[in-house]
C-alpha cells in the first residue's frame, strides 16, 4: 500500500507515515474546510444571490450589487465594525499559514513575503493596469447587455476614515484571495494529483463563483483574471505581485468610484 511521508501529511496513530488514500482524503477534507470558512461560503451565497436577481421582476442591470456598505448610522460605531471586519477576515490567512507549516512549508513557500521589494510592486502595477482597464470595459459591456447588475463599490458615508478603510479593504481582498485561492489552492490541487491546467481552471472557477452575485460579467471577468494570475504565479513563483495587483485594482475601483466614476459615465456612479 502506498504511503505518504509524515513530513507531507498528518501522521497515523503511531506518528509514522499514513496510507496515500487516507492522506488524500484528509487533504480533500482540509481544502473543503478552508473553502467553507472563506470563499466557498461566499460562492454559495453568491449563487443564491444571482438566482434571486434572475427571478426578480427587474432586469439584471437595473438591480444593484453592493460592496463596502455602512454598518451603523453612527460613524464611530461604523468605523469600529469596519475595522473588526477587516481584522477577523484575514484570520483565514493565519489558518493557511498553520496548514503550510504542518507540511514543513510556510507562506514564504508560495511567495507571500517582502523579499521581492520593488520588483513585486512593478509587476503588480503592470498586471493591475492591464486587467483593470480590460475589466472596466467588460463591466460596461456586460451591464449594457443586461448580463451584469449595477455594481456599487461603496456606500460608506463621507467621513474622514472612508478612504483609508477602502484602501485597507482593497488590500485585504488581495491578501486573502491570492493567498487562499491562488497560492494555497494551486498547491493543494497539485498535491492531490491534478494537472497544472486542471488546477488553474479549478482555482479560477472558485474565483469566478464568488463574484457571481455581480452577474455573468463578474463571473467571466474574474475567471479570466484568475487564469492570468495563475500563469503569472507559475512564471514568478510568488503570490505577492498578484496581491499587490489585486490591491491596486480594488483601490482604484473603490476610491475611483467616489471621485471619477461619474465622469467616466459608469452606470450607477455617484454624482
Amino acid at each position: 500500500m502506498a504511503v505518504v511521508d509524515e513530513g507531507l501529511a498528518p501522521s497515523g496513530g503511531g506518528g509514522g507515515p499514513v496510507p496515500e488514500a487516507r492522506w488524500r482524503m484528509l487533504l480533500r477534507f482540509e481544502v473543503l474546510v478552508v473553502l467553507a470558512l472563506s470563499f466557498g461560503q461566499s460562492a454559495v451565497y453568491s449563487f443564491v444571490s444571482i438566482i434571486a436577481k434572475l427571478t426578480a421582476k427587474q432586469a439584471l442591470n437595473q438591480q444593484a450589487a453592493g460592496l463596502n456598505a455602512s454598518q451603523s448610522p453612527r460613524p464611530w460605531l461604523d468605523f469600529t465594525y469596519q475595522v473588526l471586519d477587516l481584522g477577523f477576515s484575514v484570520v483565514i490567512v493565519a489558518l493557511v499559514a498553520y496548514l503550510l507549516m504542518r507540511e514543513n512549508a510556510s507562506l514564504r513557500t508560495i511567495g507571500f513575503d517582502l523579499t521581492g521589494g520593488w520588483r513585486d510592486w512593478a509587476r503588480g502595477a503592470v498586471v493591475a493596469a492591464g486587467i483593470g482597464t480590460a475589466g472596466l470595459g467588460l463591466y460596461v459591456v456586460a451591464h449594457a447587455l443586461n448580463l451584469n447588475a449595477t455594481v456599487i463599490p461603496t456606500t460608506l458615508p463621507d467621513v474622514w476614515w472612508r478612504v483609508p478603510i477602502l484602501v485597507l479593504d482593497a488590500f485585504r481582498n488581495g491578501v486573502t484571495e491570492e493567498v487562499v485561492v491562488l497560492g494555497y489552492l494551486l498547491r493543494r490541487f497539485e498535491q492531490l494529483g491534478f494537472s497544472r491546467n486542471k488546477s488553474e481552471v479549478m482555482s479560477s472557477l472558485v474565483r469566478g463563483s464568488y463574484h457571481l452575485y455581480q452577474g455573468f460579467g463578474g463571473f467571466v471577468g474574474n475567471f479570466v483574471m484568475g487564469m492570468i494570475f495563475c500563469r503569472a504565479y507559475r512564471r514568478w513563483g510568488r503570490v505577492m505581485p498578484l496581491v499587490i495587483a489585486h490591491g491596486l485594482i480594488d483601490t482604484v475601483t473603490f476610491v475611483g468610484w467616489l471621485y471619477l466614476a461619474h465622469y467616466l459615465g459608469i452606470p450607477g456612479a455617484p454624482k
